[in-house]
């Protein structure tokens, strides 16, 4: 798959994407549910429930405590509750973050997840993954694949509208 420059990130023609894959790649799933890992992958997770009908079963994760990494960095300043109000057992979820990176993340969700019952299946999207995975994770949908510099971070925002930017930061 192409590598997109990194500056010409258009969060929302990336959502726009995303939301099209999904949409085709859930078409005749039974069962389906969404899963966001806070903060911007939740923030995707609500606009796609929303727009796929699925307000219903949406929920969030926090995974600051099964992170792998918890005992060395800590726990950050803003955990979030997790919030799911459906049942886990059985469903085919669709698990979505914002930025796949190193897996770890993902590692750390399914890991919660299962602590509310074992899903049927446990497919991953993503609006960008940067790649240099540490772990075998690869998404289902991604919208785009790039490239940024060490020490550079991709961030998600959402506006007060809901709209979404993507921004380089420096770690």
């Amino acid at each position: 798959m192409p590598t997109t420059n990194p500056n010409q990130l258009d969060a929302e023609a990336l959502y726009a994407t995303l939301l099209a894959d999904v949409q085709a790649g859930l078409a005749g799933v039974a069962d389906v549910a969404i899963v966001g890992i806070h903060s911007g992958g939740a923030w995707i997770a609500e606009r796609l429930a929303a727009d796929l009908g699925l307000s219903d079963r949406c929920g969030v994760l926090d995974v600051s405590f099964y992170r792998d990494d918890y005992a060395k960095k800590g726990l950050p300043a803003e955990v979030k509750p997790t919030n799911i109000t459906f049942d886990v057992a059985a469903a085919n979820i669709l698990l979505v973050d914002d930025v796949l990176y190193t897996g770890r993340t993902t590692r750390a969700a399914i890991n919660e997840l299962f602590d509310y019952g074992r899903p049927a299946r446990i497919m991953l999207a993503a609006l960008v993954d940067r790649g240099e995975r540490q772990l075998p994770v690869a998404a289902d949908f991604v919208a785009a694949h790039v490239t940024v510099q060490k020490g550079q971070a991709l961030v998600l925002k959402r506006a007060d509208d809901g709209q979404f930017t993507l921004t380089i930061d420096h770690a």
